[in-house]
């Protein structure tokens, strides 16, 4: 059974389905969750707390994604950075069209119904750095660092591009990380304003990295491994 506060934000998660922020009550919250309101209070502190843990932990799920797709792309082998870009494109547009917490953290449009992001950020827990929590909160900017970088270290891990060892992590190379940054930026456009198909975006994305990096087509197809 998952522990009081998982199920305590996915009370509030829920919450969040039928009502604005505003009109979400933690007595209420506490209640669909099976808990007592007090177990809410010892676990969050207050709702500004409860609503700093639930951006958090969606904006986390959503990074952990990308590394999977990311992970699923190459282990197949023979992908490049344009198929890591296009897995990644594939898997932030599929989220933020079903997570409104994803979308608003992409765009920085939060609406009425979110939790306002004013609030600052609970300190982060003490995690491997692949898998810590974006410090500061889950701003448009930080997250395009955060799935370039993933994108960059997956590649790097690898050797993936040209052959290179591990070691010579694409993160060095300086026309790849832009190549890179600029797929997530095309991505983040997709998601103001979407294309006829998120597979056709994603498509988009990879011709735009290979256009700035020089790469042929090659490898698996540009959604290959983004589930």
């Amino acid at each position: 059974m998952p522990a009081a506060r998982e199920l305590l934000l996915d009370a509030a998660f829920s919450a969040l389905g039928s009502r604005p922020w505003h009109g979400v009550r933690m007595v209420d919250v506490a209640a669909a969750a099976g808990v007592s309101r007090q177990t809410l209070y010892n676990e969050f502190g207050s709702k500004d707390g409860l609503a700093r843990a639930l951006v958090r932990r969606e904006a986390d799920a959503f990074l952990v994604g990308v590394q999977r797709s990311l992970a699923e792309t190459l282990a197949g082998g023979g992908a490049d950075a344009a198929d890591c870009c296009a897995a990644a494109a594939l898997w932030t547009l599929r989220t933020a069209r079903t997570n409104p917490f994803v979308r608003a953290a992409l765009t920085g449009c939060r609406g009425d119904r979110l939790p306002p992001a004013a609030a600052p950020p609970l300190p982060p827990p003490r995690t491997p750095r692949d898998a810590r929590p974006l410090r500061g909160g889950p701003t448009p900017g930080a997250l395009v660092e955060r799935i370039r970088d993933s994108a960059l270290g997956a590649l790097g891990a690898v050797g993936a591009l040209g052959g290179a060892a591990p070691q010579q992590t694409p993160a060095g190379t300086d026309g790849t990380r832009r190549a890179c940054e600029a797929a997530v930026r095309l991505t983040l456009s997709y998601v103001v304003a979407p294309a006829a198909t998120d597979e056709e975006a994603a498509r988009d994305v990879a011709r735009l990295v290979r256009a700035l990096t020089g790469q042929q087509v090659s490898g698996p197809s540009p959604t290959a491994g983004a589930r």
